[in-house]
């Protein structure tokens, strides 16, 4: 057996990694195994703790802390490793599922599909050996939306049946909404436990900014057990409404002893922004209303392509987008990606161009794996931002594993 080597972190001045070898466990850091007081190996719990220190000296202190979630913050593993299907469906999952699916006669294939939207990218390639194995380039996102644009196209002139192209599209949009419909529980998702250690990194007034690209609502029902305000840029009447300049108010009440006109602000609040839309968004009127999911039989959801953004110019996903543009560029900003992997060209050129244009701007991504040669071309793009001294940091953590151990050693009062 060949060592196995893993990197865990890396930014420009520290580089951590892991070696399993046939007789265990090697720890390394800047290219030097790290001894105990004997000269021994150290132990994992050892090795953690020290990149545990590495990381609280990297996000202390901020004024502010964003937290951008992708698809990977909602799985839930089997100790297999495995994703567990009760908790969560990665983007390949649901594609996988949507092949299948398609294969139903009154239904488009998704190569039928692919050939009448030119989308040139296949499901399946073949492998060696001559099977039809999934494509790890094929983005069902980005596919979506070229259908979804389509559909104005079609006329008789196509040869389209404009029925069964609607009933495909549906039915993949009914499989997302069912593969991602799924509840928040305290005993299997640490959501909660990510909101409550990130709140502690910063004093009030200011308060953690959640930005998610998915449409579950794990992270809002995790701050409502929590007793947390969530802002959302929904009204808080009974018929929730949209409005983005709820995000520029906070919860106050006076200070009674004390005879001035100082404030004291409530610390259990936290900023949400969904920025592709939610099963809980609700066309009503000209405006976006938030129901129950259960009761939403259309909820709204964007799906951005790589070359066309025309939706994110639409109330309220231009002032979501904006929020988070403003998030970011403020002074003294950490931002944690979790589950993320840049391959929205979109998000991606956001963040590249706020960290090169805001000096004070930290960084942290982490994901299951931060082995580059693995990742997109924007994803290297940061390694090569993070090489020429910019403030960005790769961490291998989960939402779901171990990436909260590392947060939260040190606490603010707010």
């Amino acid at each position: 057996m060949s060592d196995q080597k893993e990197v865990v972190f890396i930014s420009k001045s520290s580089k951590y990694q892991k070696v399993q070898s046939e007789d265990g466990f090697m720890f390394f850091k800047d290219g030097n195994e790290l001894k105990n007081q004997e000269g021994g190996r150290i132990e994992l719990s050892e090795f953690n703790r020290l990149l545990r220190d590495e990381i609280n000296n990297y996000i202390h202190p901020f004024d502010n802390v964003v937290v951008l979630a992708g698809a990977g913050a909602s799985i839930v593993s089997k100790e297999d490793g495995s994703p567990d299907l009760l908790y969560g469906h990665t983007i390949k999952m649901i594609s996988i599922e949507v092949l299948k699916e398609l294969k139903n006669e009154d239904l488009y294939s998704i190569e039928q599909l692919s050939k009448y939207c030119r989308y040139s990218v296949p499901i399946e390639v073949a492998d060696k050996e001559g099977e039809m194995k999934y494509n790890e380039k094929f983005n069902l996102e980005d596919f979506l939306s070229k259908v979804v644009t389509f559909e104005e196209f079609i006329d008789e002139d196509t040869g389209i049946d404009l029925e069964k192209y609607v009933s495909s599209k549906n039915k993949i949009l009914q499989i997302i909404r069912n593969k991602t419909s799924y509840d928040y529980n305290k005993n299997k998702h640490k959501h909660g436990a990510l909101i409550k250690t990130l709140s502690n990194l910063h004093k009030s007034p200011n308060r953690l900014t959640i930005v998610t690209t998915n449409y579950d609502t794990l992270f809002e029902e995790a701050a409502n057990y929590l007793n947390f305000t969530v802002f959302d840029g929904f009204s808080f009447d009974s018929n929730p409404k949209f409005d983005a300049d709820l995000f520029d108010w906070s919860l106050v009440k006076p200070i009674a002893s004390v005879r001035s006109e100082k404030m004291e602000f409530k610390k259990s609040t936290v900023n949400l922004l969904k920025i592709h839309g939610s099963l809980t968004w609700k066309k009503s009127d000209d405006n976006i209303a938030r129901v129950s999911k259960e009761d939403n039989d259309v909820p709204i959801m964007i799906f951005p392509s790589s070359n066309k953004y025309t939706h994110s110019y639409e109330k309220p996903y231009f002032e979501l987008f904006s929020k988070f543009q403003e998030y970011i560029k403020r002074t003294n900003t950490l931002l944690i990606t979790t589950g993320f992997s840049f391959s929205d060209n979109h998000i991606a050129k956001m963040i590249t161009q706020a960290i090169k244009t805001t000096s004070s701007l930290t960084v942290l991504i982490t994901d299951h794996t931060i082995d580059a040669e693995d990742k997109c071309s924007n994803w290297k793009e940061l390694e090569r931002l993070m090489n020429n001294g910019y403030r960005i940091a790769f961490l291998k953590g989960t939402v779901d594993s171990d990436l909260v151990e590392y947060f939260g050693d040190r606490k603010y009062d707010n």
